[in-house]
């Protein structure tokens, strides 16, 4: 077991906290979100502390800051050689964190989200997933990544779930007005979306091959992907995930 400190405790750490408490590691998390730290430590047994104390408690320390005060929060601590580091910070380059946690060197950055506590949750690495793996495997599938500009790529796809939810948020809101249910509503294309998505394969293709089982000639399904299609959804899709790849890559 593992002593483990996170700094930043806030929607993104959360879910990791109560994975790894519940496997039995010794958790502690910093007092910048007071209320979810509360939560974390009256539930799952962690222990709250300030920043500098999360660090000198720990083994692997986990950088869950919002990546615009990263330099600033991080710049005047103190780590240690040994220690691991594990950055979920997006635009916080590898370089930047090798500076800012000097003497560490053991430094990976990963992508978890918040269903990894339910397990089923793909974690792209780089550059090594030694550590990753002994934390959340087998639950959760740890991969590596060729390269850092990768890793970006991996964090762009995540930005699509944000914007997928609000499509589907939409949709819900057009159902239930047409209903009268609205929570009927949002129950239903939930639940549609998820058990379609557990029921994918994982074969190469297969999103593509189920989009076209589904829209045939003459059907609905049809109607709606072309309806997106010609209406410049992809285009806009593109536009936004090359705008993040640039924004990713400085």
């Amino acid at each position: 077991m593992y002593r483990i400190g996170f700094l930043g405790t806030g929607q993104i750490a959360a879910p990791m906290v109560r994975f790894l408490a519940g496997t039995g590691h010794d958790i502690t998390v910093s007092d910048r979100n007071a209320d979810i730290a509360a939560t974390l430590e009256s539930g799952h047994g962690v222990m709250v502390a300030q920043n500098q104390q999360v660090i000198d408690r720990s083994e692997v320390v986990f950088l869950c800051l919002r990546p615009h005060l990263a330099a600033e929060v991080l710049q005047d601590l103190r780590f240690r050689p040994g220690q691991h580091i594990i950055s979920v910070m997006a635009g916080v380059s590898l370089a930047k964190l090798r500076t800012l946690c000097a003497p560490a060197e053991d430094i990976t950055i990963t992508i978890p989200l918040g269903f990894l506590e339910q397990g089923g949750c793909p974690l792209p690495a780089y550059p090594s997933t030694d550590v990753l793996d002994r934390l959340f495997e087998p639950e959760n599938t740890v991969f590596q990544v060729p390269d850092e500009r990768a890793l970006n790529m991996h964090f762009a796809i995540c930005a699509m779930v944000s914007g997928l939810l609000d499509l589907m948020a939409t949709g819900a809101e057009w159902l239930g007005d047409e209903t009268g249910e609205h929570a009927e509503a949002e129950f239903y294309t939930t639940q549609l979306f998820s058990g379609f998505l557990a029921a994918m394969t994982r074969k190469p293709g297969a999103l593509a091959r189920k989009r076209d089982s589904l829209a045939t000639k003459g059907s609905i399904s049809l109607q709606m992907t072309e309806g997106l299609r010609d209406g410049g959804a992809h285009e806009v899709l593109l536009r936004t995930l090359d705008a993040i790849r640039d924004r990713l890559n400085g």
